[in-house]
């Protein structure tokens, strides 16, 4: 008897047990699953087919082409400056003027000597040719002749050295008025009008540096190198620079440079993209996240990123039929870039796909198109 009794009691308490679970069962499941005829808010977008670069990126150093520091080349006062810090100048533009009155006195010094060697080798010379005459006469000794020679091969390398003299009075002349080596942007002005300065020193007047065009350099890892090459054989290879956040693009380049050897310390390979840089968005020791383009998928199938869910079986996206139900499809997805998955298989061009929303979702279940907030609010209230 006391058995049976037990029995009973046990009978009993699995009994309760297996109800109990089975109640918290038929919650869950009335939980989980949308109740019958309601709609989930969702956020949909559609499969397009465009062209999706493959790149590799790198960090990057903006490098101007050319820096040139504009010093003086004769001593002098500067009398007048032709530029404001930070203007653009040319080639050849007038940058200072150095007083220039004492070589303009040197030069007339020097043509002064020259005009007078130059008038004593002529006379010397017409004296030259009287004493040859003489000398078969008798009138003049051959000793005579001799010394008039000496005299004017004198006075002619008298004259050569003025003139040389007169050629370096007009380059330092010319030297005076500073011109702009080289073209772009002036920096600051170093040296005021009014102060004197000497050829002598290493003190520059002010630095002048080519902006356009202008280098981007970069590494990548070199196990990118043998890519980078084979692309490099068949078509010219785009850089394109951005900004903060990879958000902002700067500028679009061409790769020009491959280094000769990787760096061993850290498995890159040093690279250089120039760029025309006609807008001056590119800016000496800026940092800049460089894309290089290596090839482009032409006519790729694409979806927001957040269309793609990840499963147990691999990736799967969940289609927007015609009547508003959805249907789970598993996807290949090649490549995520950008905020967009390129679709290798299981999609086609034009098909409506859910990219918020989807953790709700189930076949079948009709679903209601919303804006992303909107979607995105309802379903957290649900949830």
């Amino acid at each position: 008897m006391r058995t049976g009794r037990i029995a009973a009691i046990a009978a009993v308490v699995v009994g309760g047990m297996l109800g109990s679970w089975q109640l918290r069962a038929d919650h869950a499941a009335r939980s989980a699953a949308p109740p019958a005829n309601q709609t989930i808010p969702v956020t949909a977008g559609v499969a397009r087919a465009q062209d999706v670069p493959h790149y590799v990126e790198g960090l990057g150093t903006v490098l101007a082409i050319n820096t040139v520091n504009v010093k003086t080349r004769v001593d002098g006062q500067i009398m007048r400056t032709f530029f404001t810090q930070g203007q653009d100048v040319l080639p050849n533009d007038p940058m200072f003027l150095i007083d220039p009155r004492p070589y303009q006195a040197a030069l007339d010094q020097a043509k002064g000597n020259a005009a007078k060697d130059t008038a004593q080798l002529q006379g010397a010379e017409r004296d030259l040719v009287r004493y040859g005459k003489l000398v078969g006469s008798g009138f003049q000794t051959r000793q005579s002749f001799e010394d008039q020679e000496a005299t004017v091969a004198q006075l002619r390398a008298a004259v050569q050295a003025d003139n040389a003299a007169i050629e370096t009075a007009q380059l330092n002349l010319g030297y005076t008025m500073i011109r702009a080596p080289i073209g772009g942007r002036t920096g600051a002005l170093l040296v005021d009008p009014g102060n004197y300065v000497q050829a002598s020193t290493a003190t520059p007047l002010v630095s002048i540096t080519q902006i356009k065009p202008i280098y981007v350099s970069f590494t990548v890892p070199a196990t990118n190198l043998n890519a980078i090459q084979r692309n490099q054989a068949t078509h010219k290879l785009d850089v394109d620079a951005y900004g903060p956040n990879d958000e902002i693009l700067l500028g679009k380049g061409a790769l020009t440079f491959i280094d000769n050897h990787v760096n061993t310390s850290t498995g890159t390979i040093a690279l250089e993209g120039t760029f025309a840089n006609a807008d001056e968005r590119l800016w000496p020791g800026e940092f800049v996240t460089a894309r290089l383009i290596l090839s482009v998928r032409h006519n790729a199938i694409t979806v927001p990123e957040t269309a793609v869910m990840a499963g147990p079986n691999g990736d799967y996206i969940y289609i927007i039929r015609p009547n508003d139900t959805v249907q789970r499809r598993s996807v290949q997805v090649a490549v995520r870039q950008d905020g967009i998955a390129v679709i290798s298989n299981g999609l086609a061009t034009g098909e409506k796909v859910v990219v918020a929303g989807q953790y709700r979702l189930t076949n079948d279940v009709k679903v209601r198109l919303e804006t992303t907030d909107t979607a995105t609010t309802a379903n957290r209230q649900a949830g």
